[in-house]
């Protein structure tokens, strides 16, 4: 199975390649019109691209830290820990005219899924994009939960193979800003 490319985001103002298998979750469920949420077709990986209000407060490495907190904060994290913020190198992204600083987080939170009472321990892997002439924090999370111990429906051959790392780089290096006018009147 081949990775999508070019799959449009946000109405078309973006687009971005996806890792095989994604299943738009806005077919599925409501979902804010801030976030494009994908997951995948066996795993309880997801992937989300969210464009959020710039957060000028904050700058550099402390800039990943807090919306990665702010996550754990929604999400209702029991644990929130930090285990890696290093410095995107902005020549390696598709929107590195228009973006000012990039940082990569991973940090583990323990969270509960809806109406359930056990916390697992979820590896989250971040990128925030800086757009400050859009007033905009481009962020994109790869969940990673546990691995599951059910053996998927049918032929092990068939299953898609869980994403990778190189999947959410993928992702994060082809995000492509189609039409500024997503961001409102400059």
């Amino acid at each position: 199975m081949e990775p999508t490319r070019d799959y449009p985001l946000f109405g078309g103002a973006f687009s971005a390649t996806l890792p095989p298998g994604a299943i738009d979750v806005s077919d599925l469920r409501p979902v804010p019109d801030n976030q494009e949420v994908f997951c995948h077709r066996v795993t309880d990986q997801s992937l989300i691209v969210e464009l959020l209000e710039l957060q000028a407060h904050v700058q550099g490495e402390a800039a990943a830290r807090y919306h990665f907190e702010d996550v754990g904060g929604v999400q209702e994290a029991r644990v929130v820990q930090v285990e890696a913020v290093q410095p995107l190198p902005l020549e390696n992204l598709a929107l590195r005219d228009c973006c000012q600083e990039a940082w990569v987080l991973s940090g583990k939170q323990q969270v509960a899924k809806e109406n359930q009472q056990v916390a697992k321990d979820v590896t989250l892997h971040q990128a925030l994009l800086r757009l400050p002439q859009y007033q905009t924090d481009l962020l994109l999370t790869f969940n990673q939960p546990p691995p599951d111990n059910r053996s998927p429906l049918g032929s092990e051959n068939l299953s898609p193979m869980p994403w990778n790392l190189g999947d959410f780089e993928q992702l994060v290096t082809s995000l492509t800003l189609h039409d500024p006018n997503i961001f409102g009147p400059q």
